[in-house]
C-alpha cells in the first residue's frame, strides 16, 4: 500500500501512461497493493538514453537548441522526493518522488528540467509528459528534508533527437539527428487539479471499472480479481 501516515506516495511516471491507460490498474497498485508486472524494457533505449546525457553533459544550453533559456547542462539522473503536498479539498496529502532525466542550470539561477525523447513525441502524449515534469517540479521545489532541491524551476520542455540519417563516422557509422526543443508551459493550478482527480480516485474505497483495452486486467478473470482485491485490498 502507497500510504504513508495522511499521505499517498506517487511517482511521476505513474501520473503518466498508467493512469490514462487503466484507472483500475492505477488504483490497484497505489491503492490496492497489486501492481502489473513489469513489461522487458528494450537495452537499445537504454544504452540511447546514456550516451545522448553522455554527449550533453556540461553544454551551454545556447549551443543545443532554440529556445532553451540560457545555462548549463548540470546533471542527470537525480532522485527528488517531496515533502507533503497538500491539495484543496482533500485531508490526505501527496509525496512525490521519482528520478529526473536531466536539469539545467540557468544564468538566472533559476532551472529547468527536461526529458530526454529519440523521437518527437505524438502531440497527444504531450499533456502527459507535462504531468510527469510538473511532478518532478514540485518535488525538487518542495523537497522532503535530506533531498535534492532545486528552486525555483522556470522551464520545463523535452529535447527531441530523432535520427534522421546514418552516416560514416570514424571507423563506424552513426545517426545523424537535429535536436527538437519541446516546451512544456508551467501550469501548477492544471496540474494541482489533476491531483484532486488523482486522489478523489485513490481515496474510493472500491476500485473503479477497467478500461475496456486493459491486457492485465482482462488476463484477470472476474472472480480472480474479487478475490485478489479481498486479500490485498486497503487496510
Amino acid at each position: 500500500m502507497r500510504f504513508a501516515g495522511k499521505a499517498w506516495k506517487l511517482s511521476p511516471s505513474d501520473l503518466t501512461f498508467l493512469f490514462e491507460e487503466c484507472p483500475r490498474c492505477f488504483w490497484m497498485k497505489l491503492a490496492g497493493d497489486l501492481a502489473r508486472p513489469r513489461a522487458p524494457f528494450p537495452k537499445i533505449f537504454t544504452l540511447l538514453d546514456g550516451q545522448t546525457k553522455q554527449f550533453f553533459r556540461d553544454k551551454r544550453t545556447e549551443e543545443i537548441a532554440p529556445g532553451i533559456k540560457p545555462g548549463r547542462v548540470l546533471h542527470g539522473d537525480r532522485w527528488v522526493r517531496s515533502g507533503p503536498i497538500f491539495v484543496p479539498g482533500h485531508a490526505s496529502a501527496v509525496l512525490l518522488g521519482g528520478r529526473f532525466d536531466t536539469v539545467f542550470g540557468f544564468d538566472d539561477g533559476t532551472y529547468g528540467l527536461i526529458d530526454f525523447k529519440t523521437a518527437d513525441p505524438r502531440s497527444a502524449h504531450l499533456p502527459l509528459y507535462g504531468r510527469q515534469l510538473h511532478a518532478y517540479a514540485l518535488a525538487a521545489e518542495q523537497a522532503a528534508p535530506g533531498s535534492l532541491e532545486l528552486r525555483p524551476i522556470s522551464q520545463l520542455g523535452l529535447l527531441c533527437v530523432e535520427p534522421t540519417a546514418m552516416v560514416a563516422s570514424g571507423d563506424g557509422v552513426a545517426y545523424r539527428g537535429e535536436p527538437n526543443w519541446i516546451e512544456i508551459p508551467r501550469d501548477d493550478v492544471n496540474f494541482m487539479s489533476f491531483l484532486s482527480e488523482v486522489l478523489c480516485l485513490l481515496e474510493s474505497p472500491s476500485p473503479p471499472e477497467a478500461s475496456e483495452n486493459c491486457a492485465f486486467c482482462q488476463y484477470l478473470t472476474s472472480g480472480a480479481l474479487s478475490l485478489l482485491i479481498a486479500l490485498h485490498g486497503p487496510s
